[in-house]
């Protein structure tokens, strides 16, 4: 029974470490970047979605659809204004650089703003619970999880049924090629970012009621959604999905059979591994690797 109880709640944190890693595989895929400013994107998303929930009384998980809203205008104008203008006068590398420097400042501001204090999103109905057979689920981690299977399956629609996420996928493959075929690349580049943007912010939304978040947790949600990303494979929800359900059930069965102190080293050895046996991930990249 135990066992069961710690793969369920695997299950449902791998859930939510997917949704929060979807963005991050994104633009990683498509542009190349490695957005150290990810985990921002999550936790502002939190932030965000706490003052909603307190000033206007809505439901945090409603939120989830201003919040993403927002953050998509932030990270098309984020991209188009600094991370492009780095990569066109140095290259890939100087984005790393850019967005590691804004993650620091955009920290150091969310501190004083909402001072380093552990925060939570606390509705009516989170500390409700369902039981089946002897087996707890809370309530607010089956819609978390809920709400990130349907995003999740949105950005897949998105990405394979539409004339954006065909421009999406082939700017990523080749973006010359696409240019040449009238594509506005610079503009999908910042479509692309924005969108990725509005996933971590939603992200952020569902995971304030499930977990406390404080500033200094950013660095914690970049670092899961690079080994998410690792595990599953670039540029697909498919691959975040089973990447950060990997995770979830490495950081609950860790917890609980080894120490819950010995989650990140495991999840480490993990990354580790990954990288020496399958580099590529467990579904390979989705988005092509001509760049």
């Amino acid at each position: 029974m135990l066992f069961l109880q710690t793969a369920i709640n695997g299950l449902v944190l791998g859930g939510v470490y997917s949704l929060a890693a979807v963005g991050f595989s994104l633009i990683f895929g498509a542009l190349g970047v490695v957005n150290f400013t990810h985990g921002i994107f999550v936790i502002s998303g939190a932030y965000a979605s706490m003052i909603l929930f307190r000033e206007f009384g809505i439901d945090p998980f409603l939120a989830t659809i201003p919040v993403a809203l927002v953050f998509y205008c932030v990270g098309y104008v984020y991209q188009r204004f600094l991370i492009q203008l780095a990569v066109s006068r140095a290259s890939l590398v100087a984005s790393l650089l850019v967005t590691f420097g804004v993650a620091l400042i955009a920290r150091n501001f969310l501190q004083l703003g909402f001072s380093p204090d552990v925060r939570t999103i606390t509705p009516h109905y989170s500390f409700s619970s369902f039981s089946f057979a002897g087996l707890h689920v809370d309530l607010v981690r089956l819609i978390a999880v809920s709400v990130s299977l349907i995003l999740l399956l949105m950005m897949a629609l998105l990405l394979a049924k539409t004339g954006f996420g065909r421009r999406i996928r082939a700017t990523a493959q080749q973006p010359l090629a696409a240019n040449l075929s009238g594509v506005n690349v610079p503009h999908v580049f910042g479509q692309t970012f924005g969108l990725g943007a509005a996933f971590a912010s939603a992200a952020g939304a569902v995971l304030g009621i499930v977990q406390p978040f404080s500033p200094a947790s950013e660095g914690f949600w970049t670092m899961n959604a690079f080994i998410v990303v690792v595990l599953g494979g670039v540029g697909s929800p498919s691959g975040a999905l089973l990447g950060g359900v990997l995770l979830g059930l490495i950081s609950s069965f860790t917890a609980q059979y080894i120490g819950p102190s010995f989650t990140t080293a495991m999840m480490f050895l993990v990354l580790v591994l990954m990288l020496l046996v399958r580099p590529q991930g467990l579904l390979g990249s989705a988005l092509g690797e001509s760049r």
